[in-house]
């Protein structure tokens, strides 16, 4: 039987890899994997320009108003899609802001799931069965070192880290994809058991995840590509995406 699920997505200003990376990675699946399952998507925007810890905690306000907007829509479920802004906020804040958006869409009359870029890749990281990553980020050191600091506090040790140092948004978005794999080279690879190579939903990496995991024969996954693991798992369809990665390969711990 067909179906098609509406993706609701909260998603910052200058954000514009989110509605690129997601959508792509999902249309995949509906024309290679299960054409009877479709999905459209729909997007509320939080106002932020530059990725500052100020701006984001600013930011991240807005958020219950972009839940409510899209609980009118009444999606299927919803991805928060930041990761550093949760992330800034201290240790465990993705789970305080799924719960907290998931009441405010249930108290508007829709009673969906919400993820968060954040929480999904802690969670595609122990989907995958590992407990040491290296991880690329194109945030300035402060910010990566937040977000080092965060993914360790569920155990996963981080090996090796590389901050771009791009503060402005919208110049994270232009970042090519393609030149991650010269960046991955300069990474301490040797302890590592997956690579984080765009922890950022806004730094492109969805042409050079196969293409690096391929190369440095490690897992390979991404903000955008947990995201999009943890939808489909929340929807209770199988998590599998051509040409994405060992996280959406079917081939898990968990899947």
């Amino acid at each position: 039987m067909k179906r098609n699920y509406r993706i609701g997505l909260i998603v910052p200003s200058s954000n514009t890899t989110m509605e690129t990376e997601i959508p792509a990675m999902l249309r995949a699946r509906s024309e290679e994997i299960d054409p009877d399952v479709t999905f459209t998507f729909h997007s509320s925007r939080m106002r932020m320009q530059h990725v500052t810890k100020e701006e984001l905690a600013q930011m991240d306000k807005d958020s219950d108003r972009c839940a409510i907007e899209l609980s009118d829509a009444r999606c299927d479920a919803m991805a928060y899609a930041c990761l550093v802004a949760i992330m800034s906020q201290g240790a465990g804040y993705h789970e305080c802001s799924e719960t907290r958006l998931q009441r405010v869409a249930r108290e508007n009359g829709a009673p969906i799931p919400v993820i968060s870029s954040a929480g999904a890749l802690i969670a595609g990281i122990e989907a995958l069965g590992v407990k040491r990553v290296a991880v690329v980020a194109p945030y300035v050191k402060p910010l990566t070192e937040l977000v080092v600091g965060y993914i360790q506090s569920y155990g996963i040790e981080v090996t090796d880290s590389v901050s771009l140092e791009v503060a402005d948004n919208l110049a994270v978005g232009r970042l090519d994809p393609m030149n991650l794999p010269a960046v991955v080279d300069g990474l301490d690879l040797s302890r590592a058991e997956a690579l984080v190579l765009s922890a950022c939903v806004q730094m492109p990496s969805l042409p050079a995840i196969q293409v690096v995991e391929d190369k440095v024969g490690l897992p390979v996954l991404s903000a955008a590509t947990a995201t999009v693991y943890r939808l489909l798992t929340v929807l209770e369809l199988d998590p599998i995406v051509p040409r994405a990665g060992r996280l959406l390969s079917g081939r898990t711990e968990q899947a």
